[in-house]
């Protein structure tokens, strides 16, 4: 593959997550939605935490700062679910 293809694709892998991320902080923020700790499987959190950087990078799963969004009422029906961070 050629350096400008290569080039060109990193750019658009690094545009398309951004939006992902974009997209997963202002759902958390959502009045439909619910901050919802203690839950997110490894590399699935949607926000930075104390010990990740970004969306996505957390390197456990359930890390008790990492949190997911979640509709309204569901994280207290998910076990180890918490509205807060540990």
């Amino acid at each position: 593959m050629k350096v400008s293809t290569q080039l060109i694709t990193a750019a658009v892998l690094a545009l398309s997550t951004a939006g992902m991320v974009t997209l997963n902080t202002a759902q958390a923020d959502s009045p439909e939605f619910e901050k919802c700790y203690g839950v997110a499987a490894k590399g699935k959190n949607d926000c930075q935490t104390a010990t990740s950087s970004c969306a996505g990078t957390t390197k456990q799963d359930r890390q008790s700062d990492a949190f997911i969004a979640v509709p309204k009422g569901t994280c207290s029906k998910i076990a180890g679910g918490s509205l807060t961070a540990k």
